[in-house]
This record gives structure tokens, C-alpha cells and sequence, in this order.
């Protein structure tokens, strides 16, 4: 089983290049800083919220998400209110390395009772353009990812607080056992937003800006709850009342 993608790959000459990205498997990954501390405030951060870290798998931790997930879509289809974007480095290894940005949204009420769970329920989106990584090897630490949520400002960090791609990839074929040689997509892991605190909205934007070569890509998508549609005295709980578990 394989999900295929519509890509660019724009290279540092400025020539684009149109073509498909086959992926077999696609991980999520949380806490991949190069500095350990540096997690601990997006820790805080969605402990505010009742969601507790797996302190005892060690860090970055590993979520492995079915490919139906990934998309590049405008629309992003969820079923509560309680949802939000995470910008993330998004790596895809094929013939060689690629790098672009992507959305690791979340189920901010399921991720309470199942941070795996969580990841399923939502899409990975994934901006449709990426670079060849070998062109952004040297600059890369200066590049700089950000997020809006209805035109907010929500995070803006440098990627040089995570792992390097080239290091993650590495840690994946460790602590894996499964990865293909080639045809796999991850998303590298998030940050605290900028005032600290989980963000909920309609409309997510978000981009990887490489300012040392002029470029930048990044997409916007719109969050629709579904279950908002069906009238409220006909909605299936989304908690069990009785056992406070997902019905």
C-alpha cells in the first residue's frame, strides 16, 4: 500500500519541477529538539490543556500514522472544536532527500485520552512544495517556520532548535524497525506557540521561510467540524458521559 502526492520540487536555480511523491509510511514525531529543554514549554503548554507526555518513551517520540492522512487539500474535514495546527519541518526521503513544511493538526479533546489516537484523527497537511535538502545543507539553520490561525500569529521558530534532517532520518532507521530504504514522509516535531497557550480557529496558514536564499513556501487550509452539522439533540457524545472515554 503506497499514498501518492502532487509535488514541486523547486530547486535553488529556480527551476521547478512537477512530479509525484509515493509514500509507504509516514511517521510523527514529538519532541525532536536538539536541545531537550527547549520541549518543555510546548510540554507545559498542552498540559494545560489535560495532555500528558510519555516521559518514560524516550525522546523524540515516535507516532506512526496511516497514509491516508497525509494530504495537500484546501479543506481539512474534523469533529470537534478543539482542534489546531502545529508547523512542522515535514522530510521525504525518495531517490534523495527532500525538505518542506506541513501542519501536524491535532484532536486537542482526544490527544486527553490518546496522544497516538489523536494524530489519526487528523491530518497531516502538507504545503505541495518542497527542496532538495543537499541545496539547503549549509543554510539551512537559518531557515524560520511560522503559523497563523485566522490571522493570528501563533508560532515562529528558527528550525535550528530541531534535530537536523539528516539526523532524523538516521533516528527513524534506528528506532523503527520497518522503515523502507526510500518512499517514507515524517514530520519533524513542533514548538510552543507565542503566547504559550493552545490556539483554535477556522483558517490555518503556515510557512518555512530560508531567508539566506530568497525563498519561501507554505500553504493555508480551512478546518471544518462536521459534526457541527448535524443538529446538537441528534449528536453522538464525543466523550462517554458515564465512563469519560471516547464514545
Amino acid at each position: 500500500m503506497s499514498h501518492r502526492l502532487d509535488v514541486t520540487i523547486e530547486s535553488a536555480d529556480g527551476t521547478r519541477r512537477d512530479t509525484q511523491f509515493v509514500t509507504e509510511r509516514m511517521y510523527n514525531l514529538g519532541s525532536a529538539t536538539r536541545d531537550p529543554d527547549t520541549a518543555v514549554a510546548h510540554q507545559q503548554e498542552v498540559a494545560k490543556s489535560g495532555i500528558h507526555i510519555a516521559f518514560d518513551v524516550p525522546a523524540p517520540r515516535i507516532y506512526p500514522i496511516a497514509l491516508h492522512a497525509l494530504t495537500s487539500d484546501e479543506a481539512l474535514f474534523v469533529q470537534t472544536d478543539k482542534t489546531s495546527g502545529e508547523v512542522e519541518i515535514v522530510l521525504h526521503m525518495a531517490e534523495q532527500l527532500y525538505v518542506g513544511v506541513g501542519s501536524d493538526h491535532t484532536d486537542r479533546a482526544l490527544e486527553t485520552v490518546s496522544i497516538p489516537g489523536s494524530k489519526q484523527a487528523c491530518a497531516n497537511h502538507v504545503a505541495p512544495v518542497f527542496w532538495p535538502y543537499d541545496e539547503m545543507r549549509d543554510s539551512w539553520d537559518s531557515c524560520v517556520m511560522r503559523s497563523w490561525v485566522d490571522g493570528r500569529l501563533y508560532q515562529d521558530v528558527g528550525v535550528n532548535v530541531f534535530i537536523r534532517p539528516e539526523d532524523i532520518i538516521a533516528l527513524v532507521r534506528k528506532r523503527v524497525s520497518s522503515v523502507p530504504e526510500r518512499d517514507f514522509t515524517v514530520f519533524c516535531g513542533t514548538f510552543v506557540s507565542v503566547d504559550k497557550a493552545l490556539g483554535y480557529g477556522a483558517e490555518w496558514r503556515y510557512e518555512m521561510d530560508a531567508p539566506e536564499t530568497g525563498r519561501r513556501i507554505g500553504a493555508t487550509y480551512q478546518v471544518i467540524d462536521i459534526l457541527s452539522e448535524v443538529k446538537p439533540e441528534f449528536r453522538v457524545p464525543f466523550f462517554n458521559p458515564q465512563r469519560g472515554k471516547v464514545a
